[in-house]
């Protein structure tokens, strides 16, 4: 080792000169280099991954099987109800409303235009082969996302802003928050909440004399479309089960001629639907005696 910068100085090297530079870690050609640590992919790999899967799956059966699901009212084919799809599907619900994806055009909107999309998702791993993965260096890639983004926060909020004003128009409530209201109010009574369908209909006043000659009255007067056709009430109007216990013949042919509250008059109606006075009579008195048992 030098101390100096004389040319005849000797200079000791310190350490084995013959050591080649290292090169860094080297790949191994194939897994086989790890023995016992590594495995192929296929199918040692791949049937650990299917046999997770299969777990989990039975275990999501279990549980389907064992928990039933939360049904709601049952389905009343004469209840006035604006149907409405899951929050995540109110773009499409919105979509197929437009004149080009409806009505003549329903291939074109269901086949057409959806097949043209997701058949685009399918290519773009073989059309969008650039290297940049910022999104302002690619500008097509880019502006078809962010225009599908903005597509579907437009499309859900116009399907969300109809149904709100059709309830508004119609004067309906939806079922979630009229089954909400109906808990807390048996809540605010100290009475044990209902647990599913069958438990509610065990506390349901049932129809008096459902064979008389009002009942088919009560559909030719239209008055199931608020009411429904099992007399049990939907959105704002009243259920008429029991309905003799508060009013009187009088003053339900009273409410019926005159309306109440946000019904409105519906003699005039009833009697333009082919309705006779003796009938409305009859469906008067018949209402009153809708009574619950004792």
């Amino acid at each position: 080792m030098a101390h100096g910068h004389k040319p005849d100085e000797k200079v000791v090297y310190v350490g084995d000169s013959r050591v080649r530079k290292g090169k860094g870690f080297i790949v191994p050609p194939d897994y086989t280099a790890y023995p016992g640590k590594s495995e192929a992919f296929i199918p040692n790999f791949l049937l650990k991954e299917w046999m997770v899967g299969v777990v989990v799956l039975v275990g999501f059966l279990v549980l389907t099987i064992s928990e039933p699901a939360p049904l709601g009212y049952p389905a009343d084919p004469g209840a006035s109800v604006i149907p409405m799809p899951d929050w995540y599907f109110l773009f499409l619900y919105e979509y197929l409303k437009l004149p080009y994806a409806s009505g003549d055009y329903v291939v074109l909107g269901t086949l057409g235009v959806t097949g043209v999309a997701f058949g685009a998702l399918l290519l773009v791993p073989f059309l969008d082969t650039g290297k940049e993965r910022r999104f302002y260096k690619r500008p097509i890639t880019s502006a078809l996302m962010f225009l599908s983004i903005l597509a579907i926060i437009y499309l859900t909020n116009s399907a969300w802003t109809h149904y709100t004003h059709e309830l508004e128009a119609t004067g309906q409530k939806p079922e979630h928050i009229d089954r909400e209201e109906k808990a807390h109010e048996r809540r605010l009574q100290g009475l044990p909440p209902v647990s599913n369908a069958k438990s509610a209909e065990s506390d349901e006043v049932a129809i008096v004399d459902p064979e008389n000659p009002a009942m088919e009255t009560l559909k030719k007067a239209t008055c199931i479309t608020c009411h429904g056709a099992d007399l049990k009430g939907q959105g704002n109007a009243p259920a008429l089960r029991g309905v003799g216990d508060s009013l009187d013949k009088d003053a339900i042919a009273g409410i019926i001629k005159n309306g109440k509250g946000s019904m409105p008059p519906m003699h005039d109606q009833a009697i333009a639907a082919g309705v006779s006075e003796k009938e409305l009579d009859q469906l008067a008195e018949w209402l009153a005696s809708q009574k619950t048992a004792e």
